[in-house]
């Protein structure tokens, strides 16, 4: 089953207006206002009439490079220090009061940062007008004599405007004077305020071209600021100071506790026409520039402006002053305006002054000043928001929603840039140095809205009456006036006064006063008297019809041509509407080519950013390429080296080998070489001791020296010889020391001495100049060294304690470490002798002379009193004479 869907409301489908293909980008301008006296330093350069330079003051950030950036913005036009007020308006809003005459609406708002002279650019001073007053000048020289008389227009309060004749225009003009409780004069020769007197010169006026003579105008004003994001209306005859007390339970107002009323706030609707206004705010008509500007000199007054640091009356909000033409045709004899509603024509000029963007920090501000700053730069940063959108929505053909509502200065002018009309912006910027940072964004901003287009607005319909009416009833009148004074009549205009003239110009009647009924004189004189006028009567009537019968056909011939002007201008038309329909299908054409084109420009724009992809994805695959190859060279490279170093190792380990090897053989030469020479030593000692025994005279030795204990202490002997080399060693060497170190070259050491070692106060300690002592072994010591030598102790076999320094070298790793090989081992060893507790005494009968015999030099005590001392390869050998000092014998 299918559930069927529920129905939304149908939305209000939006007015047909007629379409435009023409589109024109935002006008940008830019003014640049002169340095101030107490500014030294200038970052703003005029290059061009439309470019200029902005250079980065000194102290700023730098860029990457480290100099100092400087960038260049174009625009429309730029507008140096020394361009005139007049000028300004010449290039920037005449276009736009020329478009507010002939029907279309227009945008004027100045834009950047407090106190860059946004307020002087469109109000001005005395004898140096800005914007807004010469627009006005420039609008009431343009109409003035077509203008229609007060209230003729009326406004419907609904965004829209009415015609009222004449008759009921004098009458809204009476109530209106009588509900006034103190009249005002409306002249526009009333005295005007002295600070606004003299803005514009008289050799300054200017004067729009092309008006419509067959129209009358009508200006209304109006001035409103959106503060806080709230909208109040300048012009509104409420007081806005007035002190409203509070009041307690009791009914008694609170003593100094008063508070003030603030002004009641508008609201923004949208007419039929789906255009966006103020609802309920004041449109004032105005009949001259001097009552024009002087409406919004008053407005202008109550502006919410403050001191800050930077600005001595900064713009506190938003002000928007909107100048609106109301022009309606007159009718087909050119005398009155046509009473039709919709034939009515209303354009408008806006003409807004944003406030500058400020930095709180930079301007001092406290409290209040600090939220009017915030609601400021937001209203701004929406307004950068949805033109960035626009440009989006433009350039890449997406459909993004515009925030327009998200702030009242958007929101009231969001039909400007849906097209309808003409949207100019003037970039205001002060040239010193500490502005820099602010006006870089504000360059930034006023860039990107010079690619908005705006649709150009199309051009009014023409009305269906003969154009020239106004001059053709004037000239009638003229010409009618003419005649009459030449045939002596009235000149006015006054039916009753040419009836009098006529009514005196025919002879006058006789007395017909009747006395006796009997009179046949006063009868028959009276009928002769109105025969005679009846003559005349009939003489003038006959002429009056010979002028009308010479009208009538003048006019019938005027008609006749008019008839084949008008089938002429038929014609005329009938071709305009073909050539419209040739360019409706040429436009259609155009459009339907400018989308192929566009879709065309969208694939080509896809296809260079496949293509760019491709050629990133094959640099990429091409530098990774290059890299393993390079990678791939140097592991062929390092492996030949490994190589090369390997054999180098095998070789070196081959000849180390060879060498210990050959050391083994000949220390084991060396010791059965002393095995021998200590076999010798008990052979003479043994033939002492016999030749001792036999020799005549010497008593023979006691009983105990014959027992047999001598071989225990012979077999003793050997052992106590410091000459009698070590035996080999268990563990292989790693490098004999056979070479002087390196280190004597300048290499530096990591001595590495862990904590847990202990000091043996011996003579002879490991000293190794030029070297960092750690502790514990640390990446940044080993990076700055060559070499590496460890201290390490252990127990020998013996019990003693015994000290090994582990050698190495210091090699860097691929990965950015460094990695230590071990190369030398050297052994600190030390010995502790025992002396034997049993003595062997030599004879008591022993010869005191200095010759003594081999027994006494092999005697026990005799020999514990040398040391010896022999190195593997020494020369010493049996045999070798060794005159030692006997050991005194103890009394």
């Amino acid at each position: 089953m299918i559930r069927q869907g529920k129905g939304k409301t149908p939305r209000r489908p939006p007015p047909k207006k007629p379409s435009s293909n023409q589109k024109d980008p935002v006008g940008v301008y830019c003014r640049v206002r002169p340095l101030g006296a107490e500014d030294n330093e200038c970052c703003i350069e005029v290059i061009s009439s439309t470019t200029i330079q902005l250079h980065a003051p000194e102290g700023f950030k730098t860029n990457r490079n480290g100099e100092y950036k400087e960038t260049q913005y174009s625009f429309k036009k730029v507008f140096g220090v020394s361009v005139t007020q007049m000028e300004l308006f010449e290039h920037v809003a005449k276009p736009l009061v020329d478009d507010l005459i002939h029907g279309k609406n227009g945008l004027l708002f100045t834009y950047g940062v407090t106190g860059s002279g946004k307020t002087f650019t469109m109000t001005g001073s005395p004898g140096q007008g800005g914007l807004l007053p010469r627009s006005l000048d420039m609008i009431f020289n343009s109409i003035g004599p077509y203008q229609a008389k007060r209230y003729v227009f009326k406004t419907d309060d609904k965004n829209g405007m009415e015609v009222q004749s004449e008759v009921d225009a004098l009458l809204e003009r009476q109530r209106r004077e009588n509900n006034l409780p103190v009249p005002k004069t409306t002249s526009s020769r009333q005295k005007l305020d002295p600070e606004i007197a003299d803005m514009i010169k008289a050799e300054e006026a200017c004067k729009g071209d092309g008006m419509d003579e067959d129209s009358s105008y009508s200006i209304f004003v109006s001035y409103i600021e959106i503060y806080n994001n709230y909208i109040y209306d300048l012009l509104e005859e409420t007081q806005e100071d007035v002190i409203k007390p509070k009041w307690n339970g009791g009914g008694t107002p609170v003593r100094q506790n008063t508070e003030f009323i603030p002004p009641q706030s508008k609201i923004l609707r949208e007419d039929q026409n789906h255009n966006m206004y103020v609802a309920g705010c004041m449109e004032v008509e105005v009949k001259s520039a001097e009552e024009a500007f002087q409406v919004f000199w008053r407005g202008q007054k109550k502006r919410k402006i403050a001191n800050t640091r930077l600005n001595r009356e900064s713009s506190r909000s938003h002000s928007v002053f909107i100048i609106k033409l109301a022009q309606a045709p007159l009718d087909a004899d050119g005398d009155n305006i046509l009473q039709d509603k919709s034939q009515v024509t209303v354009s408008q000029l806006c003409l807004v002054d944003l406030a500058g963007s400020e930095r709180t920090g930079r301007t001092g501000a406290e409290g209040t000043r600090i939220r009017e700053a915030g609601n400021i730069n937001q209203s701004l940063l929406n307004l950068r928001t949805c033109i960035e959108i626009l440009r989006e929505n433009q350039m890449c053909g997406t459909n993004k929603m515009v925030p327009y509502r998200d702030s009242k200065v958007t929101h009231l002018f969001k039909n400007y840039f849906d097209g309808e009309g003409k949207v100019r912006m003037v970039v205001c910027v002060n040239p010193k140095a500490d502005d820099y940072e602010e006006t870089l964004l504000v360059m930034r901003f006023a860039e990107m809205t010079q690619e908005v287009e705006v649709a150009r607005p199309v051009d009014r319909p023409i009305c269906g009456f003969t154009p020239g009416r106004r001059n053709r009833n004037q000239a009638f009148k003229e010409e009618l006036s003419r005649r009459l004074e030449e045939r002596g009549g009235p000149i006015d205009r006054d039916v009753s006064s040419v009836i009098n003239h006529l009514v005196h110009s025919l002879p006058p009647l006789p007395s017909s006063e009747l006395t006796d009924p009997h009179d046949d004189i006063t009868l028959p004189r009276l009928i002769e008297a109105l025969q005679n006028r009846h003559r005349i009567r009939q003489m003038m009537i006959e002429e009056y019809n010979k002028a009308a019968n010479m009208l009538k056909s003048m006019i019938q011939e005027l008609d006749s041509n008019f008839i084949s002007k008008d089938n002429f201008i038929h014609e005329q038309n009938g071709k305009l509407v073909e050539k419209d329909k040739i360019i409706q299908a040429n436009k259609a054409d155009i459009e339907r080519l400018e989308k192929k084109t566009k879709m065309q420009e969208h694939k080509i724009d896809i296809l260079q950013k496949t293509t760019k992809i491709y050629e990133d994805d094959k640099r990429s695959l091409q530098q990774e390429l290059e890299t393993r190859g390079h990678r791939l060279q140097r592991e062929l490279s390092e492996k030949r080296r490994m190589e090369q170093r390997m054999h180098g190792v095998v070789t070196d380990t081959q000849h180390k080998w060879e060498k210990e090897c050959e050391r083994r053989v000949n220390a084991m030469q060396l010791e059965m070489q002393n095995k021998l020479w200590v076999k010798d030593e008990k052979l003479k000692q043994l033939k002492a001791i016999v030749t001792e025994s036999k020799t005549p005279g010497r008593p023979d030795p006691p009983p105990r020296q014959t027992q047999p204990q001598r071989p225990s202490r012979e077999e003793r002997l050997p052992a106590k010889r410091s000459a009698s080399p070590s035996p080999a060693p268990t563990v292989p060497p790693v490098r004999p020391l056979h070479r002087r170190s390196r280190s004597a070259g300048g290499e530096k050491w990591v001595d590495h001495k862990p904590t847990s070692n202990l000091d043996l106060g011996t003579v002879f300690q490991p000293v190794i100049t030029n070297a960092i002592q750690v502790s514990a072994p640390s990446e940044k010591a080993l990076s700055k060294c060559d070499r590496y030598v460890l201290t390490h102790q252990e127990v020998a076999s013996d019990g003693e304690i015994q000290t090994k320094l582990i050698k190495g070298e210091v090699i860097k790793t691929r990965g950015g470490g460094q990695a230590v090989q071990f190369t030398d081992i050297e052994t600190l060893r030390q010995e502790v002798t025992s002396v034997p507790g049993r003595k062997r005494k030599s004879s008591e009968g022993a010869p005191n002379n200095g010759d003594q015999p081999d027994g006494a030099w092999t005697d026990v005590e005799t020999r514990c009193s040398v040391a010896m001392e022999m190195r593997a390869g020494s020369n010493m050998g049996p045999g070798f004479e060794h005159h030692g000092i006997t050991k005194r014998r103890k009394p």
